[in-house]
């Protein structure tokens, strides 16, 4: 006998598979769990009464797949967020970065590109932009967007600037940028040495090959199979001895892919090909 849970798996699972066959979007590997948050979510906003309701309404209305889609896509993203880890990228990670002629480096899951003008950054005051390329990745069309503007809300200045010194920052972040009325667009020096490109985890393959690869807080909304598969994408695209930083919430998951990598600063989830 089908129970109401039951309905409601097989119409979220209907939803799922609409936004990949129809929009080319694939959510099908992410945690139930937090799908069904991310579906509440845009429920709630678009206001219709259920999944079976807003699978039609996505179907023709443009304006309510891009609210489910800013929902099932990791939208909070911050410069130097959790300063600990851009600080050991600074102090530990950039200087074997530095041996290299070329420096490359994968953000995967960049959203609006916040984590990407850090390592920018970084890498400016280092004195390494000029010989790297980051590439910056997401799903989401929209975010990449913004993501290559490199411009923000005016009143997030001073959360960043906070953030920017405790990360190591060796200036001003206003150095950085132009501040206006409203808005801060960092330096478009930054943006010249970044390729923001769209990239799905879930189907495409590995990028480049890197040294580094920036992925965090995205792991954890990915069920086991998908978390396996990135795992082993990000393992074919780092070189040898190549770093692999997640989010402060996040460990490397259980997976064959994992006894591939070694600590390396443990406390800021900083892991090294072994």
């Amino acid at each position: 006998m089908m129970t109401a849970h039951d309905d409601d798996d097989q119409q979220l699972a209907a939803l799922l598979e609409d936004l990949f066959q129809r929009h080319h979007c694939d959510f099908r590997g992410y945690s139930r769990t937090a799908v069904r948050r991310s579906v509440a979510r845009a429920l709630h906003a678009v206001g219709v009464p259920g999944v079976g309701a807003l699978r039609e309404l996505i179907g023709r209305d443009a304006k309510a797949r891009r609210v489910l889609l800013n929902a099932l896509t990791t939208q909070v993203s911050d410069l130097f967020r959790d300063p600990e880890y851009f600080r050991a990228l600074r102090e530990r990670v950039v200087p074997h970065l530095a041996t290299y002629p070329s420096i490359r480096i994968w953000v995967a899951g960049c959203g609006t590109g916040e984590e990407a003008q850090s390592i920018a950054i970084i890498l400016q005051e280092t004195g390494l932009l000029g010989r790297s390329l980051i590439y910056a990745t997401d799903i989401d069309e929209e975010s990449l967007r913004k993501a290559a503007a490199g411009r923000y809300a005016r009143d997030r200045l001073d959360g960043f600037s906070g953030s920017y010194r405790r990360a190591g920052g060796q200036a001003a972040l206003t150095d950085h940028c132009s501040v206006e009325d409203t808005t801060v667009t960092f330096d478009p020096s930054l943006r010249e040495r970044m390729l923001f490109s769209e990239h799905s985890l879930a189907t495409d393959g590995a990028f480049a090959e890197v040294q580094l690869v920036s992925c965090r807080n995205v792991l954890i909304y990915f069920a086991p199979q998908l978390r396996d598969r990135v795992l082993g994408l990000f393992l074919d695209a780092l070189c040898p001895r190549g770093f692999l930083g997640l989010g402060a919430k996040e460990a490397l998951p259980p997976s064959a892919h994992a006894e591939r990598f070694e600590p390396f600063a443990a406390a800021e989830r900083i892991y090294r090909r072994a």
